[in-house]
């Protein structure tokens, strides 16, 4: 079973918070560069930063871990196993004798021996893999297969039809979906895998047969709805 879940907003809460923060404390940065604007480590604002980004981290993973919890019990099942990829977060690190923050947008830890996954998409494999630590990429591989389109040009250039008709190709079982998560927005994971042959050895394959997501926009309630059309939130 895999899972993907984030902070549930949360997350983007305190991106949002800190990074106009973080702009208020600069204002010698011109406006084309003001999203670039930073937070000193060895200072309150910073402490405070790094602290809440690390509890979205935990409150991430604790999602993840509640949902196979419930998946399991209901199934009478016990977990052989467990590997997770925390992505689009930050790390203290050391590279070279020097301890940097190393902030993985698109990325996840591949560091030597270390397990991870990567996913494609809802009609592609997932692969397990186990890192070479290659400092060449800081120890890092793709996170998953990548997006070739926008949620918000999927929303205006692919079908319900469609979609569901490449599922029902593959084999796959869709409970709920969005259209922006069709198989057609993301990159060929096989060729995200061959590219990366130097970052990771892959270890297993396996392919998707049932998919539960988050509904369309209009059939959540309302209490988790997003105010952007086809808005998601930030994962953790």
């Amino acid at each position: 079973m895999l899972s993907h879940s984030g902070s549930r907003g949360a997350g983007e809460a305190v991106a949002d918070y800190y990074s106009a923060l973080a702009q208020s404390l600069h204002p010698e940065l011109p406006a084309e560069l003001r999203h670039l604007a930073w937070l000193e480590l060895d200072t309150k604002p910073g402490q405070e930063y790094w602290q809440a980004m690390q509890l979205m981290g935990r409150y991430a993973a604790a999602n993840h871990e509640l949902i196979h919890r419930h998946i399991l019990e209901r199934l009478g099942l016990e977990a052989l196993g467990h590997v997770e990829n925390h992505h689009n977060f930050a790390w203290k690190e050391v590279h070279d004798g020097q301890e940097l923050i190393v902030h993985r947008k698109g990325a996840t830890p591949a560091g030597k021996g270390v397990l991870g996954i990567v996913p494609g998409s809802m009609a592609t494999p997932a692969y397990v893999v186990r890192g070479k630590g290659n400092p060449a990429s800081f120890c890092s591989c793709s996170h998953g297969a990548g997006r070739v389109m926008s949620c918000k040009n999927a929303f205006a250039t692919l079908s319900i039809d469609a979609m569901h008709a490449i599922l029902k190709e593959k084999g796959v079982r869709l409970l709920s979906g969005p259209l922006d998560e069709s198989p057609e927005v993301y990159k060929n994971i096989e060729e995200v895998m061959a590219a990366q042959t130097d970052l990771v050895d892959i270890l297993a394959t396996f392919e998707p047969k049932i998919v539960k997501m988050a509904p369309e926009e209009g059939a959540r309630p309302k209490w988790c709805r997003s105010k952007k059309p086809g808005g998601r939130d930030r994962r953790g």
